[in-house]
């Protein structure tokens, strides 16, 4: 960690080419004698990535980022500020700390906070960042989560654990077995540290396969930011077991989505079938993730066009945890639906349709983009229709 990168020239040298491609700076010689090409791009493109990732931190001064690959496998603030909310009480421990994103926002729920990383340089790197930030109550320890947790006589109200969710070929990985650390292996142990466990991982893995090799599992969150699912969060509890509930958030410019339900809700509600009216709906993608396919119809008394579309429909509009659309023709699908050139342009998505979109741009003939948005999807009936619609 060379600290010569928090002098104000280099600090204003970074501010100053936000915009300048990492490899130009990588083949240049460093404008400052104390600092290579290699650190200097290092630190733009942290810059770069926080941007968006991480505006506070990229608002403060003194920052330093790692590598970009612990940037990439961070929590953004967005999450990492939701998961805070999940918790509560005087200590937690972060086993797997990584760039320290999740820690910071714990830190402001929790009295103390214990962040444990393997990896010096990152773990060099965040603990100057905490200072930076103003960040008090949190300590500082390199070396493995479970080593640290096995020489602590005391317990932790929660302990979080985001585990690397990459192989040794860098490869990423989705089954909890290879995960490191494996948390399947490790659960009792743990148990004997805390009654709650949050977890932190893959978006990919199988809810109902998480839910039954986790065992402990109470509450499933389903995180996406701006509709792209980041996270799943698994909250174990070793006291109070019960039927698993899952709440499923889409984290927005201008407001939240949130939709919470449990898995015998979703079996025993049963989806009212029906064809395009005046209103189409899609939901986000944190409940399409979740399973939530007939409640989310019922729930909101909409209409579903086919059990596998996954689109909902109705004559008066809903305030619905998705994406809404004000529905302008109905075309039957057939080989010259378009043979009048009536769309050239438009925002194409397949649901339940045995075409995928680039087959259908390059078959029609239509550009991408425009106001206009265009549904192929099969009804209940198995008649194929182009829905054409313009954005609620």
């Amino acid at each position: 960690m060379n600290k010569k990168l928090l002098k104000t020239g280099t600090e204003d040298f970074i501010s100053n080419n936000l915009n300048t491609d990492i490899m130009s700076v990588l083949l240049k010689k460093s404008p400052f004698p104390e600092i290579s090409p290699q650190e200097l791009a290092q630190q733009l493109q942290g810059k770069q990535i926080a941007q968006k990732k991480l505006p506070s931190w990229f608002k403060s001064p003194g920052i330093l980022y790692p590598k970009k690959i612990h940037l990439e496998q961070s929590s953004s603030e967005a999450t990492a500020l939701y998961k805070s909310q999940l918790v509560s009480g005087k200590s937690l421990l972060d086993m797997t700390g990584g760039f320290g994103i999740d820690a910071t926002s714990f830190s402001a729920k929790i009295g103390t906070v214990s962040y444990c990383e393997t990896n010096e340089e990152l773990a060099r790197i965040t603990s100057h960042n905490f200072e930076q930030l103003g960040v008090q109550n949190v300590s500082c320890y390199v070396g493995d989560g479970m080593d640290f947790l096995r020489s602590q006589k005391s317990t932790f109200d929660w302990i979080y654990l985001d585990p690397s969710r990459r192989s040794g070929s860098s490869n990423k990985v989705i089954n909890l077995d290879a995960y490191e650390p494996n948390i399947l292996n490790l659960l009792k142990e743990l148990f004997n540290s805390t009654s709650h466990i949050l977890l932190k991982t893959s978006p990919l893995l199988d809810i109902q396969v998480g839910i039954e090799h986790l065992q402990f599992v109470s509450e499933i969150h389903v995180v996406a930011l701006h509709n792209d699912v980041k996270e799943l969060l698994w909250i174990l509890n070793r006291e109070d077991y019960q039927e698993v509930s899952i709440t499923t958030i889409n984290i927005g410019v201008l407001q939240d989505q949130k939709f919470k339900f449990t898995l015998a809700d979703e079996t025993a509600a049963t989806s009212i079938y029906g064809e395009p009216e005046t209103y189409l709906y899609e939901p986000n993608g944190a409940i399409l993730k979740a399973g939530a396919f007939n409640l989310v119809g019922v729930n909101y008394d909409i209409k579903k066009l086919s059990k596998h579309s996954h689109l909902y429909t109705s004559k008066e509009k809903v305030d619905f945890p998705g994406r809404c659309f004000q529905i302008t023709e109905v075309i039957h699908f057939s080989n010259n639906w378009n043979k009048d050139k009536t769309v050239i342009k438009a925002n194409i998505t397949t649901r339940n349709f045995p075409l995928k979109v680039k087959e259908i741009r390059k078959r029609f003939k239509i550009k991408d983009g425009g106001e206009d948005y265009l549904f192929f999807t099969t009804l209940e009936s198995g008649e194929k229709q182009v829905i054409r619609c313009i954005k609620c």
